[in-house]
């Protein structure tokens, strides 16, 4: 395929504010985007029914943005920590049924933590977990792991199972009251157990005893605070797709290079968001969510290349299949970032990884924001230091339709 070079268009398209989606989008996962951004390529490139897709979902905000706007959605990661965190808030259940399975799990006087622990099979030391939680709130967390168990064994989750998986999973270590933890580091990343137990000597902190339940149903009403004016499932007789106008959504735990659940020239539209090199570390980042949802992320799986020849073999894989399911006339947008105090700006790597595939270059969009709430964490200071904007490079794929 000829290439050729792209304008590049510098401005403010979306917003990098807090809280400004829907309210179902607020689930921690590190390097996620805004759910603005594939707002403004759906609403832009697609029509309600069309299918859009995205290989490197993360916690699931593009195909639940198209699920949101009436387009049937897919998407897929290799981290199997995903699919669990994107999956319930398709069709979420009762909050009743919610209570209900907490007071049946939780209620009673709770039982010996040493017991569960070892129930549990004690891979991660007792010690390291007792750096985090209160022995109550922890002997909480265990007898859920100890349901979810049960239940996988003998033919799957239910959706209030599923639902309070992914509620625990968003609120197990934070820097705030509404997490199980102690204070720790911000909730999409966790700390290690030495960095914690540094930090609690330091600061004088001790874990507390936390209402499990009660974090659990106030994370599940800000979930489900956004409406746009309909009544979402979890106030129905049962669960159900948030959009009606749109299939269940297909999720998937595979690699990007492998996207066997899509048909050649199926979709419409890929928006997505590769890792930015191997900055993020998403086994040491997920090792709490990792333990509680009993999944196995192995470094040499979710982990990217470092350099960034590596980088571009591996996005050109990537590309190469996301060029295969698009159809002819569909967009493919790619949201990277410069790295390296801007040393490496990642959509011109992009670019020579897609050289030769059948992909024509139409735009470079470079989204500038100012950065709000926990920006200074990441070593962000607004236009001067860290990742001040949004770079992503648009394809579309030539063709009849």
């Amino acid at each position: 395929m000829e290439t050729r070079t792209a304008a590049v268009a510098t401005g403010s398209w979306w917003t990098a504010r807090q809280r400004q989606a829907h309210s179902l989008h607020e689930i921690s996962y590190r390097g996620c985007f805004k759910p603005q951004l594939p707002e403004y390529f759906i609403g832009r490139f697609t029509d309600p029914g069309d299918l859009v897709a995205d290989p490197f979902m993360g916690r699931g905000t593009t195909p639940l943005q198209a699920h949101l706007m009436g387009r049937q959605a897919a998407g897929s990661d290799i981290n199997p920590l995903c699919a669990m965190l994107a999956e319930p808030r398709f069709a979420p259940p009762r909050l009743e049924a919610v209570a209900e399975r907490l007071r049946c799990v939780l209620g009673g006087l709770p039982p010996r933590l040493g017991p569960l622990w070892e129930a549990d099979g004690g891979d991660v030391p007792l010690e390291d977990l007792l750096a985090f939680y209160h022995p109550a709130t922890l002997s909480g967390l265990l007898l859920l792991k100890r349901r979810f168990r049960e239940q996988a064994a003998g033919g799957g989750l239910d959706p209030a199972d599923r639902w309070i998986r992914m509620v625990c999973c968003s609120r197990l270590s934070g820097h705030g009251p509404g997490f199980l933890s102690v204070r720790t580091l911000p909730p999409n990343l966790a700390a290690s157990p030495a960095a914690q137990r540094r930090l609690n000597d330091r600061s004088g902190l001790t874990p507390g005893p936390k209402n499990l339940a009660g974090i659990v149903l106030k994370k599940s009403r800000s979930l489900l605070r956004s409406t746009h004016g309909r009544q979402l499932s979890l106030l129905d007789d049962r669960p159900g797709p948030l959009s009606g106008d749109a299939r269940p959504p297909r999720l998937e735990t595979a690699p990007a290079g492998d996207l066997f659940y899509l048909a050649d020239g199926s979709v419409d539209l890929v928006v997505t968001s590769p890792p930015f090199l191997d900055i993020v570390d998403y086994e040491q980042d997920n090792w709490l969510r990792a333990w509680f949802a009993a999944v196995d992320i192995a470094r040499g799986q979710t982990q990217p290349p470092s350099s960034v020849d590596g980088w571009e073999a591996f996005m050109r894989q990537a590309l190469a299949e996301m060029s295969r399911v698009l159809r002819a006339g569909g967009r493919l947008v790619c949201e990277v970032g410069e790295v390296r105090n801007g040393q490496v700006l990642l959509e011109e790597v992009a670019q020579r990884a897609a050289e030769g595939l059948p992909l024509r270059l139409e735009q470079v969009i470079v989204n500038r924001q100012r950065f709000t709430k926990t920006a200074h964490i990441w070593g962000v200071e607004n236009g001067r230091r860290g990742t001040n904007t949004n770079r992503v490079v648009v394809w579309d794929k030539p063709g009849p339709r």
